[in-house]
């Protein structure tokens, strides 16, 4: 979606020609998964931060564009809302410290783009939902005004046929409508990107699925909304519910909401770009002038551009993607994790769902076989609403019936494992032992960004008033946040 286009209507012909070149795309992608040595080479990582962009009283500050405009940086883009900003760090091979050259990249990009943003009020927060968000704040006016947003509010709207319903749990029950998609800038996330094999793609793809539910427990950080405490990761139920395009009034199939975890166990790349061109009509139909089958009679990496174009205005919680560059490869974007609260957590987080991912790939046939996709993705939920709180059913090689298991007795399982499978890598013993003892101590601590958010809140209302609360957790967050300290050696009182 950082596509760049000059208008936000189109005829109805445009859609047609795009599904064609789409179907065209998959035979081409079809054609170049088979091909010998397709996507091999090193592994690597790189990540995108979404960040809330606050003034002084620690409310929205809308100005991205005049943030972007002054930093002149090309990994630097502007969001959906007009106070969310994204940076895209550079991708680095998973051997030595990659998660320690990307958090200093992150540090050194924070303090740069804060230097900017100063002058016009502005300050940079990394977290998953903003807790002095109001309601005000979001709605038409809130869009950044490029095209791009205008076609995807535009079109989900023209499908929906009448406002979103965000309807959330929790401990205080959040009920409303919304006329368009500025609800879905509430959230922000860390957004890793992983590369690997392309002949193993299903494996891998398969084993981020079934640890997943763990990392966004591990790393929840969005407990609230306009003031309510809600989900431990309120984003997952806001992001799927705030750009839900299907009409709730259609007597006819129901196809899934554009926001999924996964329509099954994964057998091959291929599908899950076939699924989504089959599932959800386009969006934004911009058409390329290549011949994608005859760049692959010819032997090149075709770009498949309306093929990517169309599977990126799909959000599935872990994304597949194909990059044309370096060769042409595969890769896997872990989506769900909120950003925030500190670059060393969000490191932390990374390289921790990368080992559990690693720790459970060779058994994952066996795992995949005897644990039903609708129990994954039923972890995943569990996870998302009650955190480290969850009680998930979890699959292990000698088991014979699947039972609730507390999130956080897998985890501290899962967590050696881990460590032992990225010692099988090129990652140093420093960065492992550095980051996953981040993961340890919230394990051991059972905290979370979510239960401080929370817990230190709550000691304010006390002596404040909700808003003066919720201001003030802010502020101490914030401090913390720039100390780059980890969160589990946060203090836990106000």
């Amino acid at each position: 979606m950082g596509l760049s286009i000059n208008k936000s209507e189109f005829p109805a012909e445009d859609f047609e020609r795009f599904a064609a070149k789409v179907r065209t795309d998959l035979s081409a992608f079809a054609r170049l998964l088979n091909r010998p040595g397709f996507g091999e080479g090193e592994s690597s990582i790189g990540a995108e931060v979404e960040f809330y962009i606050v003034n002084p009283d620690l409310r929205v500050q809308p100005i991205n564009t005049e943030i972007a405009a002054s930093v002149q940086d090309p990994q630097l883009t502007v969001e959906l809302n007009r106070f969310n900003l994204e940076y895209n760090l550079s991708p680095h091979p998973l051997r030595g410290d990659p998660f320690g050259q990307t958090e200093r990249e992150l540090l050194a990009a924070i303090r740069r783009i804060n230097r900017h943003a100063a002058p016009l009020g502005g300050e940079l927060v990394p977290i998953g939902i903003l807790p002095t968000l109001r309601r005000c704040d979001v709605g038409s006016k809130a869009m950044t005004d490029e095209p791009r947003y205008h076609a995807l509010a535009t079109a989900l709207l023209r499908q929906r046929g009448e406002p979103f319903t965000i309807h959330i749990g929790g401990d205080d029950v959040i009920k409303l409508m919304a006329n368009d998609v500025t609800m879905e800038g509430a959230n922000t996330s860390f957004q890793l990107h992983w590369r690997v094999p392309a002949h193993r793609f299903a494996d891998y793809f398969n084993a981020i699925q079934l640890v997943t539910p763990i990392a966004l427990a591990l790393a929840s950080n969005s407990p609230s909304l306009f003031g309510h405490h809600l989900w431990d990761e309120t984003r997952i139920a806001l992001f799927k519910q705030s750009i839900d395009s299907r009409s709730p009034n259609r007597k006819t199939w129901r196809h899934p909401s554009r926001v999924y975890y996964g329509t099954g166990w994964v057998r091959n790349a291929w599908e899950l770009f076939a699924a989504s061109a089959s599932l959800f009509p386009p969006i934004i139909p911009i058409l390329s002038d290549e011949d994608p089958m005859a760049a692959v009679d010819r032997g090149e990496i075709p770009e498949l551009a309306e093929l990517r174009l169309h599977h990126g205005t799909t959000w599935p919680w872990n994304r597949a993607i194909y990059d044309h560059a370096d060769g042409g490869h595969l890769r896997i974007e872990i989506r769900s994790m909120p950003a925030g609260p500190t670059a060393v957590d969000m490191c932390a987080n990374g390289l921790f769902v990368i080992g559990a991912a690693l720790a459970v790939l060779d058994d994952i046939p066996h795992l995949t076989s005897i644990l039903p996709f609708q129990y994954t993705e039923h972890n995943f939920y569990r996870a998302a609403k009650y955190g480290i709180g969850a009680d998930i059913i979890w699959p292990h090689k000698d088991q014979v019936q699947l039972q609730d298991t507390p999130l956080l007795t897998v985890a501290r399982a899962l967590l050696p494992r881990a460590r032992e499978a990225l010692q099988q890598t090129a990652v140093v013993e420093a960065e492992i032992d550095r980051l996953l003892g981040i993961i340890e101590g919230r394990i051991e601590n059972a905290i979370t960004g979510a239960r401080w958010q929370r817990r230190i809140t709550e000691a304010l209302f006390k002596s404040l008033t909700p808003d003066e609360a919720f201001r003030a957790m802010l502020s101490l967050y914030m401090a913390n946040q720039k100390n780059n300290k980890p969160l589990h050696e946060w203090t836990l009182s106000p």
